[in-house]
């Protein structure tokens, strides 16, 4: 199958292998780091807007998966080109953002309505019923986004060598759990939202 108005760049496949391995690795790093160091910011520097921003980021991440499906199934490639484009620039955006966040705010945990970083009784007991709820679809958006993140490049890869029917078949497992990802992110933000100091 060729699409002439799509333009591939085969000869820059292996490079683009290599980059993405390097990526996906320095982003796994950096997310377990992350959650073990804490760096030092100005007092002025407020980023309690992040979560939101981030919220935000995966919805439009989802939405442009979406159009990404409708324009294929209407034969539309360079549409979905664009979409798929789209929808990796927002989770790119998103990924920074998450970073930033984390690397500078202590974590929000669901059901500290005081903010003190503890569940005390009284705040567990309040939340026994929604918490494994709320820790099932986190713990799914996060392993999911970390597994999926060298498979999406990769199957962008593979759409940009011109290596359509591989690039099918791939998206046909990574698209859902993309957009699962982009979705269940906004959730657990409206979940957790009260939590924020």
């Amino acid at each position: 199958m060729s699409y002439p108005q799509l333009k591939t760049y085969p000869d820059q496949e292996r490079t683009l292998k290599i980059l993405i391995w390097a990526v996906s690795a320095a982003v796994l790093l950096l997310v377990v780091a992350m959650r073990r160091y804490t760096l030092p910011v100005p007092d002025a520097w407020d980023v309690g807007f992040l979560p939101a921003v981030n919220a935000t980021l995966n919805t439009l991440t989802a939405v442009a998966l979406v159009f990404s499906l409708y324009f294929i199934k209407n034969k539309n490639v360079v549409a979905h080109r664009s979409a798929n484009g789209a929808a990796l620039g927002f989770s790119v955006l998103f990924l920074l953002c998450y970073v930033v966040y984390h690397f500078t705010t202590p974590e929000v945990k669901f059901g500290d309505i005081d903010h003190d970083g503890l569940l005390s009784v009284t705040e567990s007991a309040a939340v026994a019923g929604t918490r494994p709820v709320y820790l099932m679809i986190l713990l799914s958006h996060i392993a999911l986004a970390a597994i999926l993140l060298p498979f999406i490049l990769l199957n962008t890869l593979r759409a940009l060598a011109g290596k359509y029917e591989l690039h099918r078949k791939m998206a046909r497992v990574v698209w859902p759990l993309w957009l699962y990802v982009a979705i269940t992110g906004p959730v657990v933000y409206l979940m957790l939202r009260v939590y924020y100091p």
